[in-house]
């Protein structure tokens, strides 16, 4: 493995990120093939973790979920789970980050020369740790941030399966330009079916008289999600994974968004209609609070020894 020791990649490493290609290199270094496949037909699956005051949350989640999208695409990683988080920490323990994004990404890779034949592509891995990332910005979250809910209708389920962390955005990002083109921050997208789905980055939740209410179906699998679902059958919060329609998302009292990046955040507009009094609600307060609470909790923290290189075979 390569060591990063100069002054000038040190710096690069603390400011920007560090990644791993192989070796590790500044996250700037980091690349992969124009011919690669995850390139050039987003055939590619990915997961992100976060790291907040030097300890990775929910790793072992995130570990399940990219382990399982990397069979169910038929890819395979050169290395096993131990490793896998080795490297991880690693990459944050080169940062010296104590908070971070940290991405582990599988490509198809390269065919041979004058093959197409998927069965024959090397699979690439590569990750990398960055400074921590707000959705919205961390200001704008504790105001709360404005979305549309897009005419651009989610990629379907039985085409592409949401719960395979993917790069198949073009769709969130045509809805992206629509919520800027109306003045608002992001979008929120319906499935063809007309209930309620995801937006780029993000799962849904809605509250209606104290019943909080987030899309079963057309959605990634998020930890973040998840973790809210738990967080409410924890504490006796009703909670419901079920269809919700476009319209029915409209009224509700308030509604929230949950991320990796930036964990809990509120919404306090959609289609222009101000929600609650235009501040985030109690019961997505309430959320928050308790989510960030449980960044403390031993069984959902795992800590980065910042000192000693992780044991990489």
């Amino acid at each position: 493995m390569s060591t990063i020791t100069t002054p000038e990649e040190q710096a690069t490493a603390a400011i920007a990120g560090v990644a791993y290609d192989g070796e590790f290199v500044p996250v700037e270094r980091a690349n992969i093939s124009v011919l690669d496949f995850g390139f050039t037909r987003s055939d590619v699956t990915y997961d992100v973790v976060h790291v907040w005051n030097g300890g990775f949350f929910r790793l072992e989640h995130h570990l399940d979920r990219f382990l399982r999208s990397v069979a169910k695409l038929r890819m395979s990683l050169p290395f096993g789970r131990d490793q896998l988080r080795a490297i991880l920490a690693e990459c944050v323990r080169r940062t010296g980050l104590r908070s971070a994004y940290v991405c582990m990404l599988c490509t198809r890779g390269r065919p041979l020369q004058g093959s197409r034949d998927l069965r024959l592509c090397r699979n690439r891995f590569l990750a990398y740790a960055i400074p921590f990332i707000w959705v919205g910005g961390q200001e704008r979250q504790a105001e709360g941030i404005s979305a549309i809910i897009s005419t651009i209708r989610r990629i379907p389920p039985e085409s592409v399966d949401p719960t395979v962390k993917n790069y198949h955005w073009l769709d969130l990002e045509q809805a992206l330009f629509e919520a800027y083109d109306r003045g608002a921050d992001t979008a929120i997208l319906l499935g063809i079916d007309g209930n309620v789905t995801e937006g780029p980055g993000f799962n849904a939740f809605a509250v209606f008289k104290g019943r909080t209410i987030t899309p079963a179906r057309g959605v990634l699998e998020g930890i973040t999600r998840q973790t809210v679902i738990d967080i409410c059958r924890d504490h006796g919060i009703p909670i419901e994974v079920s269809a919700i329609s476009g319209e029915a998302f409209r009224n509700a009292d308030e509604i929230f968004l949950t991320s990796t990046a930036g964990g809990i955040i509120p919404l306090v507009s959609l289609d222009g209609r101000i929600l609650g009094n235009g501040k985030p609600g109690p019961m997505t307060m309430r959320i928050r609070d308790l989510y960030w609470d449980r960044h403390d909790a031993p069984t959902e923290y795992t800590p980065i020894d910042y000192e000693d290189p992780a044991p990489i075979a």
